[in-house]
């Protein structure tokens, strides 16, 4: 089992700060404000994302969901015109489209893409996020449903009529006339009791966002059990972000400067409105640092300050390029295999970690090749964009 690197796409903004564009009022994201060096997530800005990481290796690149981004779906497949063998990991809410829909532009993409569809399925653990989008059911309920949406989904994908008659879904001869080719592997991440069955089921992928080793076997061995009973079996991968320098001081220098940009008041506000997610995944992760600045190497080379005003995945690797190569190799013996990474801002620091933590990967066997390092990208020379604070 090879070490599987994927970048991210940062579709609600970038930046050198980890403050984004969206303000904190009264602990709700309610409106969008100018912050200082953040940039704008426009198609020409993730063009150079993507190409950067289709030059430097990274398999895929996970697009996220939610009010605060574009959408996912037609943002990839217009980066997909801009490059060549770059997967997309699109991620989207099951239960704001029908399953059927779904499976058929999961299929018309993969045709116009030549497969590079893979599919990351977000649930959704915060009920006013899901409000805002008309959906009205409570955390366990939505991952009842995600498990029915996915098996209407996979039903669908067989090329001949299919019914199904559910509490969430009745479709009626549900048909993908040309299914995709290859299917698109399924990625899914939950922490909750609710989540490990879903994932145990229908799904090739368990994602969890990064957490200390100890924590992070105890959910391999979870979901893995419950796959085993399912005769199934599951794969994993690890949402984390990434600091990776020449050395250990200047890694941890760029993580105390991430930490000096943050107000308390920006603090305070974040951990206000991430307090209330349903999202089990998201109190974990509130967890490891307990909205203190204090304390936030949580294990070696762990690092928790991105937790402090970002939800979702809120730690990062820091440390010299070997040092966070170490870390990888630990998760990776653990038995992750994909590593679904990102930093700020997305576009530089893909270029820290491809040209440093790859080439280290690759001495240890871990990865089979490390592209980039000064080799021309497909079409022309690889991009970056020079930006200050």
């Amino acid at each position: 089992m090879s070490v599987r690197l994927h970048w991210f796409l940062p579709t609600g903004g970038d930046g050198r700060t980890l403050v984004d564009r969206h303000a904190y009022t009264g602990g709700d994201r309610s409106r969008i404000t100018p912050v200082s060096g953040v940039r704008t997530p426009d198609i020409d800005y993730l063009t150079q994302i993507a190409k950067a990481a289709e030059h430097l290796g990274f398999e895929a690149v996970l697009t996220p969901t939610g009010t605060w981004c574009e959408d996912a779906w037609l943002t990839t497949a217009a980066l997909a015109q801009h490059t060549e063998r770059l997967k997309f990991l699109v991620a989207f809410r099951p239960g704001l489209i029908s399953p059927v829909l779904a499976a058929q532009m999961a299929a018309t993409y993969q045709r116009i893409t030549r497969g590079r569809l893979l599919l990351n399925i977000v649930t959704g653990g915060d009920s006013a996020e899901q409000r805002r989008f008309g959906d009205h059911l409570d955390h366990d309920q939505r991952y009842a449903r995600t498990a029915e949406f996915l098996e209407v989904v996979r039903g669908v994908w067989g090329g001949k009529p299919y019914d199904f008659d559910g509490e969430h879904y009745q479709i009626g001869g549900g048909l993908t006339a040309v299914p995709p080719d290859p299917l698109p592997q399924i990625f899914f991440g939950g922490s909750s009791p609710a989540a490990g069955p879903v994932a145990a089921r229908h799904t090739d992928v368990y994602l969890t966002w990064g957490e200390p080793p100890a924590q992070v076997k105890e959910k391999i061995d979870w979901i893995r059990g419950l796959a085993e009973r399912e005769g199934r079996e599951v794969r994993f991968g690890i949402r984390l972000h990434t600091i990776a320098r020449d050395s250990s001081r200047e890694a941890w220098a760029v993580a105390d400067r991430l930490l000096d940009d943050l107000a308390p008041e920006a603090i305070a506000g974040a951990q206000q409105a991430l307090g209330r997610s349903e999202s089990v995944g998201q109190q974990r992760m509130l967890a490891l640092h307990g909205g203190s600045r204090d304390g936030l190497e949580i294990s070696p080379n762990l690092w928790a300050g991105v937790g402090l005003v970002r939800g979702g995945a809120g730690t990062a690797l820091v440390g010299s390029h070997a040092e966070v190569a170490d870390r990888i190799e630990e998760y990776h013996a653990l038995g992750i295999e994909h590593f679904v990474l990102s930093g700020y801002p997305h576009l530089e620091e893909a270029y820290w970690f491809g040209e440093g933590v790859t080439p280290e990967l690759a001495s240890r066997g871990l990865v089979a090749d490390a592209p980039g390092n000064g080799r021309p990208a497909p079409g022309g020379a690889p991009l970056l964009v020079a930006g200050g604070r």
